[in-house]
């Protein structure tokens, strides 16, 4: 089987681990050792603490052996009652002398799963367990055991190290919860600028080409033609605003109805802007491909922000829009006729939401903004994005 197998097989392993919970598993690992304490072959496995002379198995001996594996079927959700009905058990045993028995393997994985898994009173559990060794150690010293010194405190660092691993394990699974934390606060802070752009964008246009279209209406009062054609642009504008908002709406609700935004073609973009009375020459160089939808809504953007200063800024002057390639970036320019701009307009990347909205949105996707004012007094806006999003 190759390594790709391999790992397959591990993660859905783990997926399903996962996906049964803690609690079915502790159950089947306290089943398993119920039925392996039974298993004569396993006796020399198992923990030989104190050298007592033995005496024969009764039936204590069994309540023992169960009491040192059943425990674990509640290791995590009781950590602490597990290590201490597991270590008082192990404790009788060794202290009567019983023969030896794989069961008592069990007080490792009690004070592992301490370590791991216990959330309040640690310290107070860590110290009453050092006790009860130290008083377990002078009971076998007591009844005659041969072991010495150095053989008690070798057992002391075993059964240390086992709470010390399993606290290591639950440190690693806090700090990955936080990173898991953090890195969700960062998606949500940034879903929410994205949104809050997104709306800036929708707003600022449609609502834009509404109320120039409005104020110029009352000067073709008398022109039922015109009036009609200029109303006629404002429901157009109103019920694109409206189609974008709703989509910015079922994303902030989560209801997952749209899957992408709710942006026309160029061409339509340019026709309504046009239609506003707005003079505007598409230019395409070339055919695009079709780009990833964050590339394509962001060339949509900048081709909108550039067309709605346009408006503002440069009411009836020549503008053009001109989309191309170039090697594997898409370039993208608005520019318009010299228009002299009124006093405080901003005309550079310092200012305005719509511009440091749009280069941060650009930047995201690894490509770059630029915008000012030209020699002859005219505006460009010009994006270069890689086709790919920047992968």
């Amino acid at each position: 089987m190759s390594w790709a197998g391999v790992a397959d097989r591990i993660r859905r392993s783990r997926d399903a681990w996962r996906l049964s919970g803690a609690g079915f598993w502790d159950r089947v690992l306290a089943a398993v050792f119920t039925g392996l304490a039974f298993v004569p072959l396993l006796a020399n496995m198992s923990v030989d603490f104190g050298d007592l002379p033995e005496r024969p198995e009764d039936a204590f001996a069994i309540v023992l052996a169960l009491a040192q594996t059943l425990p674990l079927a509640v290791r995590t959700r009781w950590p602490a009652a597990c290590l201490a009905i597991i270590g008082t058990s192990f404790a009788l045993h060794e202290a009567l002398g019983y023969p030896m028995r794989f069961s008592t393997v069990t007080v490792y994985l009690a004070l592992y799963s301490a370590g791991a898994h216990l959330e309040r009173f640690r310290g107070a559990v860590a110290v009453a367990a050092s006790a009860a060794y130290v008083l377990l150690v002078v009971t076998m010293l007591l009844l005659g055991s041969p072991a010495g010194p150095s053989q008690f405190v070798v057992f002391y660092v075993l059964f240390a190290a086992c709470w010390l691993v399993g606290a290591f394990v639950r440190g690693q699974r806090r700090q990955e919860a936080e990173r898991r934390r953090h890195a969700a606060e960062a998606a949500t802070a940034a879903e929410r600028a994205r949104i809050a752009r997104e709306l800036h964008d929708v707003v600022t246009h449609h609502v834009t080409g509404i109320v120039i279209q409005a104020d110029a209406t009352q000067f073709v009062a008398g022109e039922p033609d015109r009036v009609r054609a200029a109303l006629t642009t404002i429901g157009g504008t109103g019920r694109r605003a409206l189609a974008e908002l709703r989509y910015l709406l079922d994303v902030l609700e989560a209801t997952g109805e749209s899957a992408r935004p709710v942006a026309g073609s160029l061409r339509d973009l340019v026709e309504q802007v046009r239609g506003g009375g707005q003079p505007v020459a598409l230019v395409e160089d070339g055919e695009l491909p079709p780009l990833p939808v964050a590339v394509g809504l962001a060339v949509y953007r900048v081709v909108q922000e550039g067309l709605t200063n346009a408006v503002k800024y440069a009411e009836g002057r020549p503008t053009t829009v001109r989309v191309g390639r170039r090697d594997d970036r898409v370039e993208v320019e608005v520019t318009n006729a010299p228009a002299a701009q009124p006093a405080g307009a901003r005309s550079d990347l310092s200012g305005g939401r719509g511009l440091s909205g749009l280069r941060a949105r650009v930047s995201a996707l690894g490509g770059e903004l630029a915008a000012g004012k030209q020699p002859d007094g005219g505006f460009r806006l010009h994006a270069s994005i890689p086709m790919d999003g920047a992968a």
